[in-house]
């Protein structure tokens, strides 16, 4: 049985616009195809919580060959989506105090309930459950038409 969301997501409006790429640049350092979070809808410091999404595209670099005839999302760039998103929360939260790069440090509690595919918007939510001078712990979670898809414990450090 799927874990309760990290939010609520009847209570988030997904047409207000916390940050948009530019504004999610000043946080990240991914670029081109990299850039895997399109916009941050809610930033909750208070309940240490991020939500925001990734529209998928039918052009993205790995849909020709990830699984021709049938283009599904990587499972690591899921992973992947819900860190950048967990970056910009730590990084919104603490500046460069925690560092200038955050990179993987692992991951505990993954698992993949569903598919993402072109066309569809994967909400993503993170919340921070432990925040260090040199390392994070984020409880993320992948959403698509109300159905979570995957979840997993991201652990970061300052690299």
């Amino acid at each position: 049985m799927p874990p309760p969301l990290l939010a609520d997501l009847s209570t988030i409006d997904f047409t207000h616009v916390e940050a948009g790429p530019d504004e999610i640049r000043k946080y990240l350092q991914q670029r081109f195809e990299m850039e895997q979070l399109d916009v941050v809808v809610k930033y909750d410091a208070a309940a240490h919580l991020v939500v925001g999404y990734k529209d998928v595209k039918p052009d993205e670099f790995w849909v020709r060959g990830h699984i021709p005839g049938r283009p599904i999302v990587p499972g690591v760039l899921m992973i992947e989506a819900a860190a950048q998103l967990s970056t910009y929360y730590i990084k919104r939260a603490l500046g460069d105090a925690f560092g200038k790069f955050i990179g993987f440090a692992g991951l505990e509690h993954v698992r993949f309930r569903g598919t993402v595919v072109p066309g569809d918007r994967l909400i993503l939510l993170s919340k921070n459950l432990d925040l260090r001078a040199r390392t994070s712990r984020c409880a993320t979670q992948g959403v698509v038409n109300g159905r979570l898809v995957f979840e997993a414990e991201i652990l970061g450090t300052a690299v």
